[in-house]
């Protein structure tokens, strides 16, 4: 449920409604929509029937929320929310590059990934040293000492880090070591999992299932955001469809209807989301078009020889040839969008 404030009233005058809603052992956020406070209730619904918000002077209007998620809908959260990762802002209006390999295989690939990493101009390293495999003979990742080697490559560039976590017992070296914690497809509806990397308080990006659909890629960021932790990274890495020509199915069309649905950045993966190293470029741009906070992408010094995933890696003149693309169409967005707003202007 949320309470629309009428438009003359100011924080310092909820108090009364506040009190009460928190006396009846509820929950509740207080919003700054664009012209007047909205308050956002949680918990139990038969307890919120009890309480007649509508006596209450500064109430406008009562609006019950039908859906299953609260905390991640726009409708609780008409204003869109930017994740500060350590000084760079995702979901402000500007489009961030998230690039890397898909493992860290050694000090010197990361360094030389890196490297590539900044000269395209991304803000964030991306790397595996904990990687969840189809096959249990395939590489796992390095572990602890890849996170270390991929801290210091990105130290070494100004870059952040976003890695993944795969269990609970993995969570407390992770966060030593990443600026976002990355929920993979597989462990997009581990619940126990969300809460636990939740309660971090770090930014972190779950990556849509396999065949994960919108509604249940929305519940499972509520896992994250009942733990106070309103730092989340929708991802869309693709799904499972019946076509076989690409790895997966990128759903741009996600896009824009998780930006109508909910308050947090989207992302888009064109690596994972073609698997065809040939087709990330177009799909990244495409993603731009759509209406992306950013993309993750995966770029390696060497792809053939790359230990996992080199068919979808970029080397180093291809990521940045996209790069320079990517930057031609987020300007063109920026003057449409702005062209846009002054037309419904006047």
């Amino acid at each position: 449920m949320i309470l629309i404030m009428k438009q003359e009233v100011t924080e310092n005058q909820l108090s009364p409604i506040i009190n009460k809603i928190k006396e009846k052992g509820l929950g509740v956020q207080v919003n700054h929509g664009k012209d007047r406070i909205v308050l956002g209730l949680l918990g139990d619904p038969e307890i919120l029937q009890t309480i007649s918000f509508k006596s209450y002077p500064m109430v406008d209007r009562v609006v019950p929320i039908t859906n299953s998620y609260k905390l991640t809908s726009r409708e609780f959260h008409p204003q869109n929310t930017v994740v500060d990762v350590d000084g760079v802002k995702i979901g402000d209006g500007s489009f961030v590059t998230m690039a890397g390999p898909c493992s860290v295989e050694g000090e010197e690939q990361i360094m030389e990934a890196a490297r590539m990493a900044k000269a395209g101009g991304a803000q964030i390293l991306r790397g595996g040293a904990y990687k969840p495999r189809t096959s249990p003979y395939a590489f796992q990742g390095l572990g602890e000492e890849g996170l270390k080697m991929m801290r210091k490559a990105a130290d070494a560039h100004g870059l952040k880090v976003i890695t993944e976590v795969m269990d609970e017992a993995h969570i407390e070296v992770v966060a030593k070591y990443a600026d976002v914690i990355q929920i993979g497809a597989r462990n997009m509806q581990n619940f126990r999992l969300l809460e636990a990397v939740g309660k971090t308080g770090k930014p972190i990006g779950l990556k849509r299932g396999i065949s994960g659909t919108i509604e249940e890629w929305l519940n499972a960021a509520e896992y994250i955001a009942v733990q106070q932790n309103f730092n989340i990274l929708f991802i869309e890495r693709g799904i499972r469809t019946y076509e076989r020509a690409t790895r997966n199915t990128l759903d741009l069309s996600a896009v824009p209807l998780m930006k109508k649905l909910s308050h947090f950045p989207v992302i888009v993966d064109p690596s994972h989301g073609t698997g065809i190293w040939d087709l990330v470029s177009p799909m990244a741009r495409a993603g731009v078009a759509s209406g992306a906070d950013g993309m993750i992408v995966e770029i390696h010094p060497d792809p053939v020889n790359a230990w996992s995933d080199g068919d979808q890696s970029l080397n180093e003149k291809n990521y940045l040839q996209m790069m320079r693309e990517v930057t031609i169409l987020t300007k063109a967005m920026k003057q449409i969008t702005e062209q846009t707003k002054e037309e419904i202007v006047c």
